[in-house]
């Protein structure tokens, strides 16, 4: 069962760096991030700051926008292809190919995730004005790895991605040391954007099971903005909005996940709140998410198994 979620996943992740819409949001978080600076030289001893905020902004945002597209349309891709039909005509049961979608899709973001993280943390670095020679001549030997790596590797060059993005996240993170809070806020809204990421992708494959990919963006769209207000949902003053209203927006927060825990307050990320844990709190987030990301998959296949293809 593992070789054949794995040979699923590998070749979604495949599909999925090749796309093209993928590199384009890819480069608009990086200029997000790169335009981070500009806003930064506007402000007075907040730089560090500004660049770790809409760092941890844009990776959030920009990650749910390519869990959304390729959640919405890599199932719906495969159908309008016809490749699927040999595929499960093989020993491969059908909630294993939505198992083996969903990590493939997984692993996509993670690489997402992971480059954008480390131009943040790589600015951050630079800011501190520590060990500027070093951190300036890592960032160069990354690059320089990549391509090398991307020029060998003829024909796996898209599996290259994925783990010089974490050895380079990690290496970013280790050199950003010295911007202290900072940097634990990029890396802890990094992390939880990983959980999110992988609810919001998960919501998504459960639509795609059966309906179309702009109908799925849609709904996949819905529940992300609804579970981001949850909490307001569920603290609507009646007197304002009656108990109707009222009763409605308890029962959207009780069901759709409450992705504004993703987001946590800035104190929070900093361990500034005495009764939360940082790591606790990372923690039960991430456990969240895999328990959602568990039911979601679960109904996803049995729709999936269900569906007729003819």
């Amino acid at each position: 069962m593992f070789g054949r979620v794995s040979a699923i996943a590998m070749n979604t992740y495949r599909e999925a760096v090749r796309a093209r819409v993928l590199f384009g949001l890819l480069a608009l978080a990086l200029a997000t991030t790169v335009y981070s600076l500009v806003v930064a030289a506007m402000s007075v001893r907040q730089e560090m700051r500004i660049v770790a905020d809409i760092g941890a902004s844009s990776i959030s945002l920009y990650a749910v926008l390519v869990s959304i597209v390729l959640g919405a349309t890599s199932l719906h891709r495969e159908l309008e292809l016809k490749t699927v039909f040999p595929i499960l005509t093989r020993r491969l049961r059908r909630h294993e190919y939505v198992v083996g979608k969903f990590f493939g899709i997984l692993a996509t973001l993670l690489a997402f995730v992971a480059i954008d993280g480390a131009t943040c943390l790589g600015i951050l670095a630079l800011q501190t004005k520590e060990n500027v020679p070093l951190v300036v001549s890592v960032q160069v030997g990354c690059l320089v790895v990549l391509g090398v790596l991307l020029w060998r590797a003829k024909h796996s060059r898209v599996f290259v991605l994925l783990p010089w993005s974490v050895v380079a996240f990690a290496a970013m993170a280790v050199l950003a040391a010295p911007a202290g809070g900072e940097r634990q806020v990029l890396i802890g809204s990094a992390l939880l954007t990983l959980a999110e990421v992988s609810v919001v992708t998960a919501v998504a494959l459960l639509f795609s099971a059966f309906s179309s990919p702009f109908l799925t963006a849609i709904f996949t769209m819905m529940v992300f903005l609804i579970g981001r207000s949850a909490d307001t949902l569920g603290n609507l003053p009646e007197r304002v909005f009656g108990s109707a209203v009222r009763g409605v927006g308890m029962a959207l927060s009780k069901i759709v996940p409450n992705l504004h825990a993703y987001v946590p307050a800035r104190p929070l990320l900093l361990g500034e709140v005495a009764s939360i844990s940082v790591g606790s709190y990372l923690a039960r987030g991430c456990l969240n998410a895999v328990l959602y990301s568990i039911v979601l998959l679960s109904l996803s296949a049995v729709i999936f198994r269900r569906r007729d293809f003819q």
